[in-house]
């Protein structure tokens, strides 16, 4: 996109985005996704994730988050255990190993810096 704009995000279609098998830890967790905005040198990502209920393995970017709906638990190897629910906002660090425990399908807008 090359001009501002806005975005209903419990709205936003998203589209299918896989998970790696050895991510999956159990449960049937799928992920759907919609970056809204990219910055010309692929550095800056902003975007809609929207993932359901299971428990997933993941190592982070840079990333601050905002949920929008659902809940889940995220486990930071060596780092807090985060609770997050609706309005929460939380930050991940580039590398972060976490184990995300998805309560209800949870739904959050992002910012990612690479």
């Amino acid at each position: 996109m090359t001009h501002s704009f806005a975005l209903h995000i419990p709205d936003a279609g998203l589209e299918p985005e896989p998970l790696a098998p050895e991510q999956i830890v159990s449960g049937n967790p799928e992920v759907t996704g919609k970056v809204v905005w990219e910055s010309p040198d692929g550095r800056q990502i902003r975007g809609i994730w929207q993932i359901t209920p299971g428990v997933v393995t993941d190592t982070e970017a840079d990333e601050l988050f905002v949920v929008i709906s659902g809940s889940a638990t995220i486990e930071i190897a060596e780092g807090p255990t985060l609770t997050v629910g609706p309005g929460d906002m939380a930050v991940l660090r580039a590398g972060d190993r976490t184990t995300w425990t998805v309560h209800e399908t949870l739904r959050k807008a992002y910012a990612i810096n690479l």
